[in-house]
């Protein structure tokens, strides 16, 4: 005999390589989402390590194997709604349309995500709690978004979809109204995520539409008229 275990169906008894990683990424996710949850819930300072391990019904070592102290938890939190936005925004840049009908897919985009748990880990947690490396990441991924929704606006009002204005000051104005739905959102409350985001996107950019030439503004009720032979 060769020494080797197997097992009854033949089948090696250990997971392949690629279904293990897949189930520690697995738990690991877990552990963010359920820390995440208790940040927003009880405050990141009031929650400890016991408490998102006993959440979890797991012992505090555990625990260990997938983060090794509760800023790390904190940062790869905000990692996880970073890394959501960083996609939907390459997949507009990437996309069709002139720069208003990428200024709404994003504000759209955004304002959905700030409804999620790692959306409001965006706007909700304080960067200062964070090591002084992370802080530097954070700092960064801010000004890219804020670069975007400039950019945009400034693309904008270039290829004559959007009224002329100052693109900073009107993107802090966008970015304000929109960072402070992670504050206040309500899942259980009487307006879904995606209508939200689709009432933001509209009235954000209402007042930034530029009117094309040849294209009628709203519909306004004409004056009816009576029928041939007949009275109103």
């Amino acid at each position: 005999m060769d020494g080797s275990a197997s097992s009854p169906t033949g089948q090696s008894p250990w997971m392949p390589f690629e279904s293990r990683r897949r189930a520690r990424d697995e738990k690991r996710e877990a552990v963010l989402r359920t820390a995440v949850r208790l940040f927003l819930e009880q405050g990141y300072h009031r929650v400890t390590l016991n408490d998102v391990a006993e959440r979890l019904n797991i012992t505090k070592p555990a625990l260990y194997n997938y983060f090794r102290s509760k800023d790390e938890i904190l940062f790869e939190c905000w990692a996880l709604g970073q890394e959501i936005v960083d996609e939907f925004i390459a997949e507009i840049d990437n996309g069709g349309g002139n720069a208003l009908a990428k200024l709404r897919k994003l504000i759209q985009a955004y304002a959905e995500q700030m409804t999620t748990d790692s959306g409001a880990s965006l706007v909700r947690f304080d960067a200062r709690d964070l090591t002084a490396e992370n802080q530097k990441i954070v700092r960064a991924a801010k000004k890219r978004i804020d670069r975007t929704f400039r950019k945009y606006l400034a693309d904008g009002v270039a290829d004559g979809s959007i009224k002329p204005c100052d693109p900073k000051l009107t993107a802090f104005a966008i970015a304000g109204s929109l960072n402070w739905i992670g504050h206040w959102y309500q899942r259980d409350g009487a307006w879904s995520a995606e209508a939200v985001a689709s009432r933001f996107a509209a009235q954000l950019t209402e007042g930034l539409a530029k009117d094309q030439p040849g294209k009628r503004g709203p519909a306004t009720l004409k004056k009816s008229r009576p029928a041939k032979g007949g009275r109103k």
